[in-house]
C-alpha cells in the first residue's frame, strides 16, 4: 500500500506544492525578462489559485465517480502540458494560460490522495497517513527554494519548467500504471438539499471566513510576496531571502505534523480542534502585525509562524468534519477549499494592485506600499476573527452576568415574623441557583 498507493499520490501532491510556490523564486527573472509589473506578476501567480478554487467541487464529484487513479493521471498530464507551455512562453497571455493549466492539473492532488487513503488504508490508520501525506507533500515548498535555485543557475526558469513538465508526465504515468483500480460505487449527483445543509449552516460560515482569510493569506505570502518583502523592505540579499524561504518551507512541512499531533493530544484532554485553530489564527495576526510595524525582533520568527499557518487546514478540515455527518464532510471541505484558494487569489492579485499605486523608487516599491498592502489583508482577518469568537464572548458574558447577579447571601436570615407564609415564599424562593 505504501509503494503502490501512498507514494504515487504523494508525488502528485508534492508537485502541487512545488508549482504553488515556485513563482516566488522566479518572480524577479520573470519581471526582468518579460517586463511584468507588480499587478501582472500578482495576476500571473494568483490565476493558479483562481482556477484551482473554481474546479474543486466538480473535481470532488469526478473523484467519487471515476476514482482517484484515473482522475489524477489525466489531470497531471494537463499540468505537464501547462508547465511545458510556461517554459516556452514569450508573452504574458501565454504565461497566464499556462499557469491556469497548471492550476487545473494539480487541483485534485490533495483530494485524490485523501480519497485514495480512505479507499485502500485501514480506517484506524487514516488520520496518521493523512498527516504524513501532507508533511511529505509540503516538501515541494522546500524544493521551490534552495534546491530550485541551484537548478536555476544551470537551466534558467524556462529549463526549470521543462523539467517540471517531465516530472508531471512521469508522475501521471506512475499513478496510472502502479495504483490498483478500486471498485467504484454508484454515486449520485449532490442534491440541492445536501448542498443547502452545508452552505446554510451557521457553524460553517462561522469558521469559513477566518479559515479562508488566514490560510489563504499565508499561502499568498509564501507563494509570492514573502521574497519581495524580504529584499525590498528588510534589505536581505537574494541568497539570504532564499535561505529564509527554505526555512519557511520546512516550517510548513513540519507544521502539518505538529498541528495534527497537537490537535490529537488536546482532543484526548477535552479540547477540540476549533479552539486550537482560533489560537493559531491569533498568533498569525500577531506575526503579520510584527512584520508590518517593523517590531524589533528577528523577522524570521513571524515568517515561520506564517508558514506554519499555511498547514492549518489540518485543523479547519477537522473542525468542519465535526459539524457534518461523514457523507457530507467531503463536500464541506471542498466548499472550504474554494474559499481558501479564492481568497489567496484576491490577496495575491490585490497586493500587486495596491503596490502599483506607488511609483517605483530605486528599483522597487517603497516600504509604505508593502505595509498598506499587507495591512489590508490583516484588517479582513481581524474582522473574521471577531466573527469567529463572538459566540464565545456572548457565552462568557452570560456566565459572568449570572455570576455577578446571583444572590451574594443565599443563606439569608429568615424573614420577619410578621410576614405571611406567602410573602416568605416570595422572598425566599426554592430555586438554589437564584
Amino acid at each position: 500500500m505504501i509503494g503502490c498507493v501512498f507514494l504515487p499520490f504523494v508525488a502528485g501532491y508534492y508537485l502541487s506544492y512545488l508549482f504553488r510556490t515556485i513563482n516566488t523564486l522566479i518572480s524577479g527573472q520573470l519581471s526582468a525578462d518579460l517586463g511584468l509589473d507588480a499587478a501582472n506578476l500578482g495576476l500571473l501567480t494568483s490565476v493558479y489559485f483562481l482556477v484551482f478554487a473554481g474546479v474543486q467541487i466538480p473535481i470532488g464529484t469526478l473523484l467519487d465517480r471515476f476514482g482517484p487513479r484515473r482522475v489524477q493521471s489525466v489531470l497531471l498530464m494537463i499540468a505537464g502540458g501547462g508547465a511545458a507551455l510556461f517554459g516556452a512562453s514569450s508573452g504574458f497571455l501565454e504565461l497566464l494560460v499556462a499557469r491556469a493549466m497548471i492550476g487545473i492539473g494539480v487541483s485534485a492532488a490533495a483530494m485524490a490522495g485523501l480519497k485514495a487513503i480512505v479507499t485502500w488504508f485501514p480506517r484506524e490508520r487514516i488520520a496518521l497517513v493523512n498527516g504524513y501525506m501532507m508533511m511529505f507533500g509540503a516538501l515541494g515548498a522546500v524544493t521551490a527554494t534552495t534546491p530550485a535555485q541551484w537548478l536555476l543557475e544551470y537551466t534558467g526558469w524556462r529549463g526549470l519548467f521543462e523539467l517540471l513538465a517531465l516530472g508531471s508526465f512521469a508522475s501521471a504515468l506512475l499513478i496510472f500504471w502502479t495504483v490498483p483500480e478500486a471498485a467504484r460505487p454508484r454515486v449520485s449527483q449532490p442534491t440541492a438539499r445536501e448542498l443547502s445543509a452545508i452552505y446554510t449552516d451557521r457553524r460553517f460560515w462561522r469558521i469559513a471566513p477566518l479559515s479562508a482569510s488566514c490560510i489563504g493569506s499565508a499561502w499568498s505570502l509564501q507563494a509570492l510576496w514573502a521574497a519581495p518583502w524580504m529584499t525590498n523592505v528588510e534589505g536581505f540579499s537574494r541568497e539570504s531571502s532564499i535561505t529564509r524561504l527554505f526555512i519557511m518551507a520546512l516550517g510548513t512541512s513540519g507544521g502539518a505534523l505538529l498541528l495534527g499531533t497537537l490537535a490529537d493530544w488536546l482532543r484526548r484532554r477535552g479540547i477540540g480542534s476549533e479552539a486550537l485553530f482560533g489560537a493559531v489564527t491569533v498568533l498569525f495576526v500577531g506575526a503579520e502585525l510584527a512584520l508590518i510595524l517593523r517590531l524589533p525582533l528577528p523577522s524570521l520568527l513571524p515568517w515561520i509562524v506564517i508558514s506554519i499557518v499555511g498547514a492549518a487546514t489540518v485543523l479547519s478540515y477537522a473542525t468542519v468534519a465535526e459539524y457534518f455527518p461523514r457523507e457530507l464532510t467531503g463536500r464541506a471541505n471542498a466548499g472550504l477549499n474554494v474559499l481558501h484558494f479564492g481568497w489567496c487569489f484576491i490577496v495575491q492579485y490585490g497586493t500587486g494592485l495596491i503596490l502599483d499605486q506607488w511609483s517605483v523608487q530605486e528599483g522597487h516599491y517603497p516600504i509604505i506600499a508593502y505595509q498598506v498592502a499587507f495591512a489590508s489583508a490583516v484588517g479582513v482577518q481581524v474582522l473574521a476573527l471577531g466573527w469567529f469568537i463572538f459566540p464565545w464572548l456572548g457565552s462568557l458574558g452570560g456566565r459572568l452576568a449570572k455570576f455577578f447577579l446571583r444572590d451574594p447571601e443565599p443563606n439569608r436570615a429568615p424573614v420577619e415574623a410578621s410576614a405571611t407564609s406567602a410573602e416568605a415564599d416570595v422572598l425566599e424562593p426554592e430555586d438554589e441557583d437564584w
